[in-house]
């Protein structure tokens, strides 16, 4: 009875290039079983596809874009301005038509100022944000990846600074600047006592990438060591930058409204959430409800931020995504 095997080469009179391998030795099974996956999943890959499976990151997306909108274009929302048409004879008064949120003590719609405020509590956090993350990242990545006398004296500034408390180093720079003061002049001095937490948490990350194989292998074959730290590196290493970032901008907009509510950030003359709660507290008993809206607004905000980033943070984590 005929087999379905023919001779190995060498053999039976069959030259090398007319062997033809086994059957058995090819299984049409072991071809289905192999499951070939083209598309290479990355890091961010996997993040977006945990990110966008939460309600939570889509509401607290959705309300961070609202708030950048209105911050951006204002006046698409109301047709009053700030400080426009304060009256006394309107002092804390309710809501009326066109007034929805009531008067302040000196007249002004609350509304309008709640709208408004919007831009310079914003532009605090954002410029902020960058400056922090600009510094933090170029000194950590310094510190964390050529080591030596620039990783002990980085890392011996950052100690110095993280010793200094965040407000109060704030409150000091900001009583002793000269000069009329502004969202960008704040958010600076911020950033000033701000970047040690991103120069650390990038300097951690930085020495665990700096030890994987590729970027040996990179080093091995000729690669400079500042083009390893650009392209294999950072790029590694970004991730928990981006979930600090995200919860910073935050606390840069709360820092932004203590400080007006303590009468050294952003002048009264400037529209801000800290100081409508600053001249607000005066009428609280007789009308809490012009504490209440820029109070609410601060909080949504913020909130906002904070749920984003704990999104992003679990996102990003390869334990929470294992689970």
């Amino acid at each position: 009875m005929p087999t379905d095997t023919v001779s190995p080469p060498g053999r039976g009179g069959r030259s090398p290039d007319h062997y033809v391998a086994p059957i058995e030795d090819t299984p049409l099974q072991a071809v289905d079983s192999v499951k070939v996956d083209a598309k290479v999943s990355s890091l961010w890959a996997d993040a977006w596809r945990a990110m966008r499976a939460r309600p939570l990151f889509w509401f607290s997306s959705v309300m961070i874009l609202f708030i950048a909108f209105v911050g951006i274009f204002p006046q698409l929302f109301t047709n009053e301005l700030p400080n426009d048409n304060c009256l006394l004879a309107n002092s804390n008064g309710g809501p009326t038509a066109g007034h929805p949120m009531g008067f302040t003590k000196q007249g002004c719609d609350v509304f309008a100022r709640v709208i408004y405020g919007a831009q310079a509590s914003l532009t605090v956090g954002v410029v902020a944000t960058v400056v922090v993350v600009l510094i933090g990242v170029v000194l950590g990545a310094v510190a964390g990846f050529y080591g030596g006398f620039s990783d002990g004296l980085i890392s011996r500034a950052t100690d110095i600074f993280f010793a200094i408390p965040f407000v109060l180093g704030a409150i000091v720079l900001l009583s002793v600047f000269q000069g009329p003061s502004n969202a960008i002049i704040v958010a600076l001095i911020l950033s000033l006592f701000g970047w040690p937490q991103t120069a650390r948490i990038t300097r951690g990350a930085v020495l665990e990438a700096r030890g994987a194989d590729y970027v040996t292998a990179s080093i091995a074959l000729g690669v400079t060591r500042f083009k390893v730290l650009l392209k294999h590196v950072l790029p590694n290493a970004i991730a928990p930058v981006i979930v600090v970032a995200t919860v910073s901008l935050g606390i840069f907009i709360v820092a932004e409204a203590t400080l007006s509510y303590l009468g050294v950030g952003l002048p009264p003359s400037v529209m801000s959430w800290g100081n409508d709660i600053a001249q607000a507290q005066v009428s609280i008993r007789t009308a809490p409800m012009t504490l209440f809206y820029p109070a609410a607004a601060l909080s949504l905000t913020v909130l906002s931020f904070l749920m984003l980033g704990d999104v992003v943070r679990d996102a990003l984590d390869p334990k929470e995504r294992a689970r």
